[in-house]
Parts: C-alpha cells; structure tokens; sequence
C-alpha cells in the first residue's frame, strides 16, 4: 500500500492484439499511460462494469490492465451493496480487494504500482483493508438496529440547537462548517467545563448533560475499543508491545463531542485532535449515524530543517474510509501524532430513511485525570497551554510542547510561551515544580 501511494509509476505501452491490453514488460519505451487512459481501455472491453469497480480491480492487480481484465472475466465481481437489510449486510459496504488477485499474480514477477498523484484518494470499505493501512479499525453493524436508531433520533432532537464553532485562523474570525455540541457525565463536570477546560484558547457555553441513550451505548462502545485496541497491540504493534506514552490502563470514555454535518457540503478540514485533556498516543472511538460520509486520512511527512523542496502534506497520498451508519471507527494511538483526517465535502449523498441529509458522529474521549488544568501550564496570559506535538520538521519530529492557546481567541494576540513536554513511558506527565506551584495557589 505505501508503495502503492509512493513509487513513481511505472512506464507502459499498449500491445497489439484483439484487446490491446498493456504490455508487462517496462522497457522504457512506453508512454505513461495514466490510470484514466487504463480505465478507458477496461472500459471498452467490459461495458458493463461500472467505473469505481474497474478502478477496484486495477488497483487489486497493481495497475495491470491485462490481470484485471483476466480477473472480471472471471465473474469475482463484487457487490457495492445499496440495499438496506439484506442478509444483514451494511449498507455502503464493500468486501476485500484481496479476492480480485488472480493465482497468476503470484507466479509473475513484481512490478511497480501505481502512483498516487498530489491530491488523490485511495477508498477502502473492507474492515481488514482499512486496519492494514490506515491507523483506524472499523466495525459495521455496531449496534443493534434498533440501538443505533433510538440514538441516532435522540442526536437528530438534540442537534436541533447545536451551534458551529467560531475562533480565529490566520488573523480570520472564522466558524466551522458543521455544528456540535459536548456531553458529560454530571452537573459538576459540566460546570468544570465551562470554567476550567479551554478549547481553541476559550471556554465553551455549550456543555450538556449526558442523553440517556448516550449513556446506554457507553459500555458497549468502552469494551468494543479496548478489544480493538489490545488486538492492534497484537497484531500491529512492534513485538506485540503497546506504543512509546501510550497508557497501559483500560481506555474508559467520560465525554462525548457530538458532531452534526448537515448535508453534502458541510465538513472538517485537515487537522489533528487536541491531546491537552487526552494526554499523549490518546484513542478515540468514533460511532458515525445517518447518511455515510468519506472519512479521509493522511500520513504526516515532516521536514528536513527550512527546506521547502520536500514532498507536499499529501505526498503519501489520501485514504479514504467509507463510514457507513451504524459502524464504529476507533482511532488508535499513533493516529493524533503521525497522521492527519478530516471528513470532505460530498458531490453527493444518499439520503437516509430516518436522518434525511444529516450525518451524526460521536467521539467518544478518554479525560485523564493527570491532564486536568490544574496539572497542566498555564502561559502569560493565564490560559492552560496546549498540548502539540512536533509533525512538521524532522529533528523534532514527534516530540511533545506545551503552547500558549489564547492567540486562536478572537481580539486576542496571545503570547509567545512554549515548554517541552516530558511524559514517561506510560504518558503521564513527568512532575514539573513550576505547574505544581501553579495548581495550588
């Protein structure tokens, strides 16, 4: 897959023959025949397959035009199923690219795969694709069905008065292109929130009360996540051992961010989610109801030093993750420090029976204790820092620091504090006398 999204490609020419399909054989002399060309050709020889499943294929069979149409004849198509209900099946589901490959690949040599160009998109569907190549597992069919609509209705009631966030982007007072809302456990906590947690170097005024199917689905999204989380450790993981910072300790989530996207446009660009409260390598599970949305990700490529002649943020290029409703997406530890996501706007939707043109996601977060504000530094202004983490430049790549955050507060500057973070191999922060002093008066 990396070098799927990497290698340059590999240069092709079209051979004589009935069917004209492309030669094996990488002599030099051939044209690049990008994959629209190849798929112009698939086209014309199986006027019945529909484009995204030709593009399947040909990415099944590392751009050979010749395996691919020697794999459709076959008739292992598979079935990007619309239907809702049918043999239990997931709407918008997708089953592995693994069973296109036909048993001639395996004989023939190696070759060259295709080259994502700067800007496109790689999608899987199928649960095992997607925790192969991406930082993230997903489960379809989470919840019963009568669970996830039960909750899906109370979040449609709920975001009726969910409110966009605003804060300041490069000297811009901006908003976000979807609504949300915050949910906690207990009256306490929601006063805690308003007046001691800051988000994009402010407080937030809409902090609510757990819904009680929220807390219904907790437990059962809590186990689900630690299941994945310990069979990524597993199977993933070097020497089957936890991540550097990440916690040994059972993930348990006490809130929730409820996020709404009405209609095909409304989305959430590129970005990392904010460890200050979640503490480093944090997990999230993520539940996603209502219409499907493309969930993209990207590998971060930091810098050597100033320069600028190094690949772009996309240079490994995009995935995307197709999350249908009722599926339960948990990003895992290495997803906040080494990748970026963001959720596209749409060309076009399939509405949903009971949501209509909305999606509802719920992250459901893991607030540590040894994060609280009063643990944490707190700069000139007397806002609690921010936690980061070093993404862009390779000497200090992956490294942790504490910022000063008021600077995203529209009409204020902000000043220019900054600490490196010091955490143990558990990811709790090492003691700092100065914080400490601070906490206590």
């Amino acid at each position: 897959m990396r070098s799927f999204l990497t290698r340059p490609a590999s240069k092709r020419k079209l051979s004589p023959g009935p069917e004209s399909t492309f030669d094996d054989d990488d002599d030099g002399g051939g044209d690049h025949e990008p994959t629209e060309v190849k798929l112009a050709l698939l086209s014309s020889l199986h006027p019945g397959v529909e484009q995204e499943t030709l593009l399947d294929f040909l990415l099944a069979h590392e751009g050979s035009v010749s395996q691919t149409s020697v794999a459709l004849k076959s008739g292992r198509h598979y079935q990007q199923r619309h239907k809702k209900g049918v043999g239990g099946v997931v709407v918008g589901s997708q089953q592995s690219l693994r069973q296109y490959a036909t048993s001639a690949d395996a004989a023939s040599p190696a070759r060259k795969r295709l080259r994502a160009k700067k800007g496109s998109t790689l999608h899987l569907y199928d649960p095992d694709d997607v925790a192969e190549h991406t930082p993230c597992t997903i489960i379809h069919n989470f919840l019963s069905p009568e669970d996830a609509n039960c909750l899906l209705k109370e979040l449609l009631d709920e975001a009726e008065s969910f409110e966009s966030i605003t804060f300041k982007l490069f000297d811009n007072v901006v908003s976000s292109p979807h609504t949300s809302s915050f949910f906690v456990e207990s009256y306490e906590e929601m006063i805690a929130q308003k007046s001691e947690y800051y988000y994009n170097g402010s407080q937030l005024t809409d902090v609510r009360r757990i819904t009680p199917q929220l807390i219904k689905v907790k437990p059962i999204v809590q186990e689900a996540v630690n299941k994945q989380i310990q069979h990524r450790i597993k199977t993933r993981y070097p020497g089957g051992k936890k991540l550097k910072h990440q916690s040994p300790n059972a993930w348990v989530p006490n809130s929730a961010f409820v996020n709404c996207y009405n209609g095909a446009q409304q989305n959430v660009g590129w970005h990392s989610d904010q460890l200050t409260y979640l503490g480093p390598r944090a997990v999230i599970g993520s539940i996603s109801l209502g219409v499907a949305r493309e969930f993209r990700v990207r590998r971060v490529v930091p810098r050597d030093g100033d320069t600028k002649t190094v690949e772009e943020s996309d240079a490994e290029g995009q995935i995307s993750i197709h999350l249908p409703h009722n599926s339960l997406l948990v990003m895992h530890a290495e997803m906040q420090e080494e990748w970026k996501h963001c959720v596209t706007p749409a060309p076009s939707i399939d509405p949903h029976p009971i949501a209509g043109n909305k999606r509802i996601n719920i992250t459901y977060r893991d607030y540590r204790q040894r994060f609280h504000p009063q643990y944490t530094p707190r700069c000139a202004c007397k806002v609690p820092c921010v936690l980061r983490v070093v993404q862009k430049k390779k000497e200090n790549f992956g490294k942790y620091f504490w910022m000063c955050h008021a600077g995203n507060v529209p009409g204020k500057e902000g000043c220019s504090f900054f600490q490196w973070a010091e955490f143990d191999e558990d990811g709790n922060p090492v003691a700092n006398k100065e914080i400490v002093k601070q906490s206590r008066g």
